[in-house]
């Protein structure tokens, strides 16, 4: 797992996409019991080399009733975005994540993971990658119908304050959805 993640982090695959150039992101354990799977890094992210550490992650956190502490331990908890980089600005936030980095490195990775319990797919991007013509209509149908996909899946929309008015749309995710969300990361975690 250390050589894989060495790769991973020496990386420059797609760097002359890359504004900021390569930083790749990615926290992995084969103890992991669960596995985070979002867009790619923002650019704060990419300053600190941190997954989530942003106010996107700690709205992800409280969504799933851990600390920090317990977020950050690799063998609990791993993380690998679509998108390993920064992939830069668009017109209405940042980029979709590059392309390359998850059929180079996701199954490497999933292959040294053995004890995942439970996945989280954070938005449209891994939702599409991982859950192909399984997906609904769009994001809010396939948040609503979420234990469709599990016990493997845990579907969920970006965490990012951008989404605030996802959020009040749809208060039935915050009622149901979060409260289940955090029964199956307490039980996946065996606390």
């Amino acid at each position: 797992m250390n050589e894989l993640l060495q790769q991973i982090r020496n990386c420059s695959l797609c760097k002359e996409h890359l504004p900021l150039g390569p930083r790749p992101i990615v926290a992995a354990n084969p103890e992991a019991r669960i596995l985070i799977i979002g867009h790619a890094p923002g650019t704060k992210v990419h300053q600190t080399g941190v997954p989530w550490d942003d106010q996107s992650g700690k709205q992800l956190r409280r969504w799933m009733g851990v600390t920090d502490k317990e977020f950050y331990d690799e063998t609990k908890i791993a993380q690998m975005p679509m998108g390993f980089c920064y992939p830069g600005k668009g017109r209405s936030g940042d980029l979709p994540p590059r392309p390359e980095c998850a059929p180079q490195w996701h199954s490497l990775l999933l292959e040294k993971m053995p004890n995942l319990k439970l996945t989280l797919l954070i938005g449209q991007h891994s939702q599409h990658y991982y859950l192909g013509n399984q997906m609904q209509k769009n994001l809010t149908e396939t948040v609503k119908n979420y234990r469709t996909y599990l016990p493997q899946y845990f579907v969920l929309p970006h965490p990012s304050p951008r989404n605030r008015f996802w959020l009040s749309k749809n208060p039935w995710f915050e009622e149901k959805v979060l409260s289940e969300l955090r029964a199956r990361v307490l039980k996946s975690l065996g606390t």
